[in-house]
């Protein structure tokens, strides 16, 4: 691992690790951040001519979207163009001085742009290389194209999400974007925790992460429970089969609360907290399969207590009864929350949308490491904000090389 710079007592964890991103969208994107979160230093390399295209997602004015703005955090912006030589070069002398890479092309794009592992890590042997992929390195799928929709159709999350008598739902998110880049953060720390005790096997240093993959690993048991019982997961609503009581439930004031009460001790507290006692002292129902086979039953006598009284009252008493309970929120909502300010996860940062700066409310940092606390120094950077910064400190060039490398958005 490279040299690291002197770090003060309550330093952040990642401060002096040094990260290119060279991803785009999503799923690599979310790695970089991850580490940027946590005091790397992340160099974000975007193409001439508009940059990461996840500038130009889900806004309605100005020049870069909310969504760019709160992935692309604390990252410094470089525009190089990878098609060119003269682009290539000034990567890798970059790359060089770099604790681990962020890619998440299609499976062979490196190498075709003379960029892949071989001449990586012969530039910096102990940099590892994450590479994010819809179908993973290898596999007679390797060279599909891959966007998160299409990982979360293949990884069977869409079959089993949504109403049953409608076409396959989703998250209202890009799951199997942001599980990959957890997974390849998971997958660079541990390669770089091992080497930092001093365990040399030898081995590749890659993180090869499929976008399938890591939402296939959160379906539980999806094929073990086929196997075994001849069971096909299908769309359930909000409900989960064999997972009883749990679900949505509508208050008089029209609102949601989501009900968890699906454990023998919860469901006895929830049944007498809604003055049902009977249900609760009842003890065929202290298995899941009794109260699976009563589940109509259930839900109609929680329902009812529920859409007795506004929202508030609901979650007191279920509070009160200890109980897991939560409101279905809106964005208007989670905004304002107490309990969010509380734990730092609503910030405000200014940001210029339409020519003029305005208070933006972001997302905070996940997770809380008390002493050395993750933070948001910067909103996503404006493109190329720091390309002649890093080309000069990093790559060692000079005037007039920077500007050999063409028009660039260089600031």
């Amino acid at each position: 691992m490279m040299k690291q710079p002197h770090l003060e007592e309550n330093a952040l964890p990642l401060q002096g690790i040094r990260v290119l991103e060279l991803g785009s969208f999503i799923a690599g994107p979310f790695a970089g951040r991850l580490f940027g979160d946590f005091g790397a230093e992340v160099i974000k390399i975007e193409k001439p001519d508009g940059g990461d295209e996840l500038r130009d997602w889900r806004k309605t004015r100005g020049a870069t979207s909310m969504l760019f703005r709160t992935i692309g955090r604390n990252k410094k912006s470089v525009v190089l163009d990878l098609r060119s030589a003269l682009g290539r070069e000034a990567v890798k002398k970059i790359a060089a001085q770099c604790d681990v890479v962020i890619e998440n092309f299609r499976p062979g794009t490196l190498e075709k742009w003379g960029l892949g592992p071989d001449v990586l890590q012969e530039l910096n042997s102990d940099m590892v290389l994450v590479r994010i992929s819809g179908y993973g390195q290898t596999g007679p799928y390797k060279n599909r194209a891959g966007f998160g929709s299409s990982a979360e159709s293949f990884a069977g999350l869409r079959y089993v999400t949504g109403e049953p008598d409608r076409p396959a739902g989703r998250a209202a998110a890009s799951m199997g974007d942001t599980v990959a880049g957890l997974y390849g953060v998971i997958g660079a720390l541990m390669l770089m925790l091992q080497k930092a005790r001093g365990v040399n096997t030898g081995a590749s240093r890659i993180v090869d992460v499929a976008l399938y993959e890591g939402i296939f690993s959160l379906l539980e048991s999806l094929v073990p429970d086929y196997d075994a019982y001849g069971m096909i997961r299908k769309r359930t609503g909000g409900a989960l089969p064999g997972v009883v009581p749990t679900g949505s439930y509508l208050c008089q004031d029209d609102l949601e609360v989501v009900i968890g009460g699906n454990s023998n001790s919860v469901f006895i507290r929830l049944m007498k907290a809604i003055g049902r006692d009977d249900l609760a002292e009842d003890e065929t129902l202290l298995t899941t399969d009794a109260r699976g086979a009563r589940e109509e039953e259930l839900n109609g006598a929680i329902a009812a207590w529920t859409g007795s009284m506004p929202l508030t009252d609901v979650l007191d008493k279920l509070d009160d009864a200890g109980v897991p309970a939560g409101p279905v929120y809106d964005a208007p909502s989670i905004a304002v929350d107490k309990h969010y300010l509380a734990r730092d996860m609503i910030q405000t940062h200014e940001v210029v949308v339409d020519d003029e700066p305005e208070f933006i409310r972001f997302p905070g940092v996940v997770p809380k490491l008390p002493g050395h606390q993750g933070q948001v120094n910067w909103i996503g950077p404006d493109l190329g904000q720091h390309t002649e910064e890093v080309l000069r400190e990093l790559a060692g060039m000079d005037n007039d090389e920077i500007a050999a490398l063409g028009p660039q958005e260089v600031r």
